[in-house]
């Protein structure tokens, strides 16, 4: 099996389970609510159908259906699930650019790194659907690790959080509210997240998000980021059909 690139150890980094058991030659996670990405299973080493089981039993024990993330080089694992019945869900693209390269000047008053994040910020995240559970998965990444505060037109309008990995700051749950979109503060918080990463020590400042968010693709290749990795989910077909 070829080794995983590194970007998913950094995503495991800055946006961990609850808990992780080992099911056969899986690792599987527990999401307590945080999102599809912390309640998955990924392979470990070679696999068989009770394998397979055991990570479904694992998921069942956590009260989550059970999920799949399948990384490049792992269509064997893509197949035999496709074979049992499940669907393919949330195909997801990795972007990364050198630190140097997005960091520099942010105007006055639009984005700010701040930790722990303040109130506006979470009532903000939440207004975006990024509730409790979520927040619960940032509040337990190690540091360093900082929120990123966006302003526009006099008001709070974005949040961010972002965490360093080894020489990798990843940044999650970038959100703009609705009627403040295409104003530039997305680009504007991007460049504060660079700025934050350099000082943090950072060479590389990378995100994953869904193939089906077309304007935050665009964002993200319009600032010169370079996707590096792709993977998607496969879900039991109980959980595909709700």
């Amino acid at each position: 099996m070829t080794p995983p690139d590194p970007i998913f150890a950094a995503i495991d980094a800055t946006w961990p389970a609850a808990s992780i058991v080992h099911a056969g030659g899986f690792a599987v996670r527990e999401g307590r609510g945080g999102g599809g990405r912390v309640s998955a299973a990924s392979l470990d080493g070679p696999f068989d159908q009770a394998d397979i089981a055991a990570a479904e039993a694992a998921h069942r024990a956590f009260g989550q259906l059970p999920r799949f993330m399948i990384r490049p080089g792992e269509d064997p694992l893509d197949a035999a699930l496709a074979a049992r019945g499940y669907g393919v869900v949330d195909p997801v693209a990795a972007y990364a650019i050198p630190v140097a390269q997005l960091a520099g000047p942010v105007p006055p008053i639009t984005a700010f790194a701040i930790w722990p994040p303040l109130q506006i910020t979470r009532d903000l995240w939440t207004e975006s659907g990024i509730g409790a559970e979520r927040q619960a998965v940032m509040d337990r990444v190690s540091p360093p690790k900082t929120a990123i505060l966006g302003r526009t037109e006099d008001r709070c309008a974005g949040a961010a959080f972002v965490a360093l990995h080894q020489k990798t700051a990843m940044v999650h749950a970038l959100a703009i509210l609705p009627d403040l979109r295409r104003r530039g503060l997305a680009r504007h918080m991007m460049t504060e997240a660079a700025n934050w990463a350099q000082e943090a020590g950072a060479d590389t400042l990378a995100l994953v998000v869904t193939r089906a968010n077309v304007a935050a693709n665009a964002l993200y290749r319009s600032l010169g980021m370079t996707q590096t990795a792709a993977y998607h989910y496969r879900i039991a077909p109980a959980e595909a059909a709700e």
